[in-house]
């Protein structure tokens, strides 16, 4: 089958054995139709934890064409899916930290999907795995697991009601994080340095957003909104010079949450914390749970995500990856 194999920090087409549902007995094989690419993905690949040879991809929209399992799923159905699932029975799982759960982590599809066809395992089909309502477009069905992301974030913000929220980075997961807010019945604000997704986010629902051409300036534009700054702040851009802007953009008291990494070790100032009251937390990846929710917001509107991607053959896989870390796009899907 043909795969995009990391090679040399970028992707090379190379063709791949496709897996045999006969090796692993149950479960699934999925011919893959698309799959989007995660800036988790990119950050793999920048920071070299993807080795060479590794298969990268997780957001995938597929179709089963074969399968051994004792759920109701059939093969033709065309599904959506998360790629890791928590074991539900240990300390992690008990406090709700489903995605530190070191089962969590071991799962995951095999090879990857940026191939043709992938493994999915019986207990992916019976906790991660969901029909794609044949309203939805390809495209549409593949921010399954991005969009749970955001609900987990949201849900692990405690969001009060009556405050406001600001959502610094308005990229593919800014734009969904706030649609998710407002779906929760919240305010929310977003922030960037490009004025086009300044734009782009109004239309999709945000109450205002702010151009940021420097700092000072656009916190003085955000105080006729919140003079005395945001309840809560949702961190969703990958650059560390933007923790200090965050915590001058945030009332004391507030919830910051960080959703992203960064390629230094800049983080938040002790003292910052501790006279400020901040609460600094992260969150990472989705439960089942979040998966189920996400699936039903996409299914009825309540977050749209049309006109958030750009579709690439997977002959194209570099340039999609070269034209998001450009920002020539917002977010790339790659159609197999």
């Amino acid at each position: 089958m043909k795969a995009a194999v990391v090679d040399n920090n970028k992707f090379i087409i190379s063709i791949k054995p496709k897996p045999m549902l006969d090796e692993y007995g149950t479960g699934a094989i999925v011919k893959v139709l698309g799959c989007g690419l995660c800036g988790s993905d990119i950050v793999k690949l920048q920071t070299g934890i993807a080795k060479d040879g590794d298969v990268l991809g997780h957001e995938v929209v597929g179709e089963i064409v074969e399968i051994n399992s004792n759920t109701n799923f059939e093969v033709g159905d065309k599904i959506a899916l998360g790629h890791h699932v928590p074991c539900f029975n240990c300390q992690y799982c008990w406090s709700e930290h489903y995605s530190m759960c070191r089962h969590f982590k071991e799962t995951n599809i095999i090879p990857g999907g940026f191939a043709e066809y992938i493994y999915v395992s019986e207990e992916h089909l019976h906790n991660t795995v969901f029909e794609v309502n044949l309203n939805l477009t390809d495209v549409e069905a593949s921010f399954l697991e991005p969009l749970a992301c955001c609900i987990r974030a949201v849900r692990r913000a405690g969001i009060r009601d009556n405050t406001k929220s600001l959502i610094v980075g308005l990229g593919s997961i800014g734009i969904l994080m706030g649609q998710t807010i407002k779906a929760f019945g919240n305010q929310v604000y977003g922030c960037d340095l490009l004025y086009e997704r300044v734009c782009l986010s109004e239309n999709f629902g945000f109450d205002k957003s702010f151009h940021i051409k420097d700092e000072d300036s656009a916190l003085v534009e955000m105080q006729k909104f919140t003079k005395i700054g945001f309840d809560n702040i949702f961190l969703t851009a990958g650059a560390s010079r933007c923790t200090n802007f965050v915590v001058k953009a945030a009332r004391d008291g507030a919830n910051i949450v960080v959703f992203s990494s960064v390629k230094s070790d800049a983080g938040f100032k002790n003292n910052d914390i501790y006279y400020r009251e901040l609460n600094i937390m992260g969150s990472y990846s989705p439960s089942p749970m979040d998966l189920e929710d996400s699936m039903r917001m996409i299914e009825d509107g309540s977050v749209k995500v049309n006109g958030i991607s750009t579709i690439y053959p997977i002959e194209g896989i570099n340039d999609a990856l070269a034209d998001t870390l450009s920002n020539k796009i917002m977010k790339a899907y790659i159609k197999l």
